[in-house]
């Protein structure tokens, strides 16, 4: 209920001691969603249950946020499901986004001590109105639930939503979409864009599915079904064609297509607690280790073990190609099989 809303907690770990916090943090609603500023480690964008967004500096010994929303500045009427830092501004001031079931994205940038909104765009479902009372005509939006900024592409990023939809949005135009992908039969849990090909993204959702796209072509170039929710999907930051996703079932499911392109190399029961549903999976961004997190709050670190990061054999006499071109490639030559012909390369 969105109006008897619990108390939250803000937690850091480190590897080194997972069994006791670094920094803890309590707030009046529930933490929905966070994420680390890439140059700027301190600085943690949190986002809400009750829609106020907030950021956090862990140089200062300070319980409370140093920066957060408010009704007066722009908050969401909604939960906010995600958050993320995007490249310091013109002015080089700091700014983050989020996405909430109100239908807004919305860029926070940290201008003097405040933090100042701004609608980037706002989702309808698709443009209808519903009859509201003496006649009154309501607009229904969509409810945004996730969405990724293009790795090179600055202005471009994907929005997926909780009827099922994907949108390629700009930063540019506010009231339009470049597309829309009708992707999902439920809600789009989790989008997220390729790290090393600029054309492809990956999708999961409540309809059991996982599907990976190039975002010129409007079907999938593969879909995996999973049997059942699928809560988070993850790109590895290691290789092209290996990802990860859990399901509501306490399942962990790696995949690499690049050695199998119909099932997952692994499927691990990580939650053993009957009806703990998985929420949340990362890759740790150095190391080989994955973070699962689900509705209780347990978080559980997995090693992946070595067959799971196979790395090309070196062949006597010949030098093993490495970089972004190969792994660009690799994943090329897989889509080049599924694409049909005369589609958009």
């Amino acid at each position: 209920d969105f109006m008897k809303q619990g108390h939250g907690m803000l937690v850091l770990y480190t590897l080194k001691n997972p069994s006791f916090p670094e920094y803890s943090f309590s707030s009046e609603s529930g933490v929905m969603c966070l994420d680390f500023h890439s140059d700027h480690p301190n600085l943690l964008a949190v986002g809400f249950y009750d829609g106020n967004v907030a950021i956090y500096n862990l140089k200062k010994a300070s319980s409370q946020p140093s920066y957060k929303s408010s009704a007066k500045s722009g908050k969401h009427t909604e939960p906010v499901w995600q958050v993320k830092w995007q490249k310091d501004d013109m002015d080089n001031n700091s700014n983050f986004f989020s996405v909430s079931s109100d239908g807004r994205i919305v860029s926070w940038t940290l201008v003097k001590n405040e933090l100042v909104h701004m609608d980037v765009i706002k989702l309808s479902a698709d443009g209808t109105t519903m009859q509201g009372p003496e006649g009154l005509q309501l607009q229904t939006f969509g409810s945004g639930i996730s969405f990724d900024f293009h790795k090179k592409i600055d202005y471009l990023f994907l929005v997926g939503t909780e009827e099922g939809k994907i949108y390629k949005c700009s930063k540019s135009y506010s009231n339009q979409f470049l597309d829309v992908f009708e992707a999902h039969h439920m809600a789009v849990d989790s989008i997220s864009w390729n790290p090393f090909h600029l054309k492809v993204f990956i999708s999961c959702s409540s309809d059991w599915t996982v599907k990976i796209w190039d975002h010129t072509i409007k079907t999938p170039m593969f879909v995996y079904d999973l049997g059942t929710a699928v809560g988070d999907v993850a790109w590895s930051p290691y290789s092209s064609t290996v990802f990860a996703a859990v399901t509501i079932d306490g399942q962990a499911h790696v995949f690499d297509l690049n050695v199998n392109k119909l099932e997952p190399l692994c499927t691990q029961l990580v939650v053993t607690r009957k009806k703990n549903k998985t929420t949340h999976i990362q890759f740790n961004p150095v190391d080989p280790i994955i973070i699962v997190g689900d509705e209780l709050g347990l978080v559980v670190c997995l090693k992946l073990s070595p067959n799971l990061r196979k790395m090309p054999k070196e062949k006597k006499g010949q030098e093993v190609k490495k970089g972004p071109e190969v792994e660009i490639a690799k994943l090329e030559k897989l889509l080049s099989l599924v694409r049909e012909p005369g589609s958009k390369d």
